[in-house]
């Protein structure tokens, strides 16, 4: 069976993943540096499998930093009784990383790189986020009025910029390759249409995701929401209209699947309308609207791998 594009998110990131392999030839080989069926699954391998771990990790480090600030306000007496309990990163995608393949040509050397800081600040929050755990839980701020909870902290910040820094940039140094494999894969698919069409629709509830984190940030442009609206609604609708006519029967269960991302797609856009109503009134997008296109967003994201997995 082919397999095909998944895509993910990290922080505001989306990206995409190939999921599914098939051999390599005409137009990757005029792109990657590829050998044959089995470099063109290397790449795959490794492009789905440090997505995954991008993704997850960055939703650690995310929750690692907020213990840290909480953690400094309690070690120095501030107001905080309880501090959230996080439990352990959950990557379980990155040791099945064991080199990069030699289908990325030229830019081999310099994923290798990134992803060797990637790999270590990744260890080294973890490391360092245990250790916190341990000076707050042995309520150790009391011997040094909370000194060692802000040293803690600085390192853990420190690193997380660097992680992220270097996961873009293996992100960044992927996407050429990844392009190649996915256009190999797509070439002849069963359900070639329908992924395209789809994955139109992901890219532009990309982009309308980080047009809203800049103005939930920033100051709300309504003239502006209201175009990335129109551009996603008009997406939406040509997809859902698509009859889901494939003749192969190992993919007929995808018509129910590709039915739900629709439907999804479709309530993110009766959310989007309302948050646009909302914040035309509040001068400013709301909490609570911003919340619920995350949510929104998630579900959206979730039919879509489900689809194409």
């Amino acid at each position: 069976m082919r397999k095909i594009i998944v895509m993910a998110m990290a922080m505001s990131l989306t990206a995409t993943v190939i999921s599914c392999k098939k051999g390599a030839d005409g137009i990757a080989n005029t792109v990657l540096n590829l050998g044959g069926e089995a470099e063109a699954n290397a790449i795959i391998d490794f492009n789905n499998n440090f997505i995954d771990s991008y993704k997850n990790t960055s939703k650690f480090v995310e929750r690692v930093l907020k213990y840290a600030d909480e953690s400094v306000v309690k070690a120095k007496g501030g107001n905080i009784s309880i501090i959230p309990i996080i439990g352990s990163s959950m990557d379980y995608t990155l040791s099945k990383i064991k080199s990069i393949p030699s289908g990325f040509g030229k830019d081999k050397t310099a994923i290798e790189k990134d992803f060797a800081i990637y790999k270590a600040k990744k260890e080294n929050i973890e490391k360092k986020f245990e250790e916190l755990k341990s000076y707050i839980s042995s309520e150790d701020y009391k011997d040094d009025k909370g000194a060692k909870a802000e040293a803690i902290k600085k390192e853990i910040e420190t690193d997380a910029e660097a992680l992220y820094v270097s996961g873009e940039n293996v992100m960044a140094k992927i996407k050429p390759a990844t392009d190649a494999a996915e256009n190999v894969i797509l070439k002849d698919h069963p359900m070639k249409e329908y992924i395209i069409s789809s994955k139109n629709v992901m890219n532009s509830l990309d982009s309308v995701i980080d047009l809203l984190g800049k103005q939930y940030a920033g100051k709300f442009n309504e003239a502006e929401a209201q175009k990335k609206y129109d551009e996603f609604a008009k997406l939406v609708e040509t997809n859902s209209k698509m009859d889901f006519n494939v003749k192969d029967q190992q993919y007929s269960h995808k018509k129910s699947e590709f039915e739900y991302f629709n439907k999804s797609a479709s309530t993110f856009v009766d959310n989007y309308r309302k948050l646009i109503r909302d914040s035309k009134e509040a001068g400013k997008i709301p909490d609570s609207d911003i919340q619920q296109m995350d949510s929104s967003y998630e579900t959206v994201l979730s039919a879509y791998n489900t689809f194409v997995k």
